[in-house]
């Protein structure tokens, strides 16, 4: 179900930058060093953005503008808040504008610092990740021509600040993402080559370390580091134990964090946890009842799935049914065009009923599956059951 579900990974192409949280310099320093009053509010704001606690969030992040209104700090945070509303629901493009505008902000500040001092290390971190943040946000919608031209900027900027800084494990991170997926995307895309002729070289072993040492030792970016871990070794690198680790690290360092909960479950899905999952996917039905404005209804499709799932191979075949009739009714709300998850649903309500002796009801589902377009081999699972009934 990989490729069927999750093609929003190819979004990622051009996380050529997220970086993070960094401090006002101090001269010969590898460490741009910001006063401890500042330091907490940025820490503690950056977890409020992580559990998804925004309001929190932005009272921290409003602490830092009043105190050092001339440092990017406070107004780069403040704009990832906006970033993380959209990455909850992808599909929802009305904060785009608010994410846009706070990211101009960012580049404001950050220029008049350049201005006066054009080797400012926190001007020069916080310009590169507001653009970079722009270039991701953009090729989610398809804006292709205006991504490279961030991501080209972006990474331009990144090597001045690799000069300045060196050691710093904060900016591993941005160099490890452009060193893996400048290499990784290429070969699981060559229609994108020719994008990377604009492009240098890089070294996919050398971003998997750089990412690694940032998820150890960065003090500001790490948790965005195993994010970018977590995504890489699930669905690129099909490390299921090392993915299932990060997960299980950040769902239980934020909880209320259901993009962490979602990768938690397909993981446990994967390796087939069938409580476990089943666990999982309920939370994250509780928490869009909790607050359904965040969460788009892919969330719920997905999530009623993966229940349903999970209760026939429990043989609650009642309740299985009842939830991939949900997960349908989300499917049908949802997609424009057929799709893996609508074939596969068709097929899992067709098993529902060949489990319970409804054969001539199992067979009606099994073909409208069979007549839908192929989806990772759906065509073939189809006729199989059209031709003998499932059993559990």
């Amino acid at each position: 179900m990989r490729k069927i579900i999750f093609n929003q990974n190819k979004f990622l192409l051009l996380l050529i930058l997220i970086i993070a949280f960094l401090k006002v310099p101090q001269a010969n320093s590898q460490w741009a060093i910001m006063l401890r009053d500042a330091d907490s509010l940025v820490l503690l704001g950056a977890d409020y953005v992580y559990n998804l606690e925004f309001d929190k969030a932005s009272e921290q992040f409003k602490k830092v503008q009043e105190r050092y209104p001339m440092h990017p700090a406070g107004y780069f945070l403040d704009s990832m808040i906006e970033w993380w509303k959209i990455a909850l629901n992808s599909e929802d493009k009305s904060n785009d504008n608010i994410f846009y505008r706070k990211i101009d902000k960012v580049i404001e500040i950050c220029n008049k610092t350049l201005d006066t001092n054009a080797y400012d290390i926190n001007a020069l971190f916080f310009k590169g990740g507001a653009i970079g943040y722009r270039a991701r946000l953009r090729t989610m919608r398809d804006e292709w021509f205006q991504a490279i031209q961030d991501a080209k900027e972006a990474l331009e900027i990144l090597r001045r600040c690799q000069q300045l800084a060196p050691f710093n494990h904060d900016i591993m991170l941005g160099t490890g993402l452009y060193n893996y997926f400048s290499v990784k995307f290429p070969e699981d895309y060559p229609i994108l080559k020719p994008l990377m002729l604009f492009l240098p070289n890089g070294d996919k072993r050398l971003g998997l370390f750089q990412l690694r040492a940032a998820a150890r030792n960065a003090r500001y970016a790490a948790i965005e580091a195993k994010v970018a871990l977590l995504q890489i070794y699930y669905s690129f690198e099909n490390d299921n134990y090392e993915a299932l680790q990060i997960a299980q690290e950040l769902t239980q360092k934020y909880p209320n964090n259901i993009y962490f909960q979602r990768y938690l479950g397909r993981i446990q899905v994967r390796l087939g946890m069938i409580m476990d999952y089943e666990t999982t996917w309920k939370k994250v039905l509780e928490r869009v009842k909790e607050n359904p404005t965040l969460y788009s209804n892919s969330v719920v499709r997905e999530a009623t799935y993966y229940i349903g799932l999970a209760l026939l191979y429990r043989q609650d075949f009642g309740n299985s049914l009842k939830y991939f009739q949900k997960s349908l009714e989300g499917t049908k709300l949802i997609d424009k065009k057929p799709s893996g998850f609508y074939s596969y649903t068709l097929i899992k309500i067709g098993n529902n009923y060949d489990a319970m002796g409804k054969r001539m009801e199992a067979l009606k589902y099994y073909k409208q599956a069979y007549e839908l377009p192929d989806f990772n081999d759906s065509k073939k699972i189809a006729k199989r059951y059209l031709e003998t009934p499932y059993k559990p």
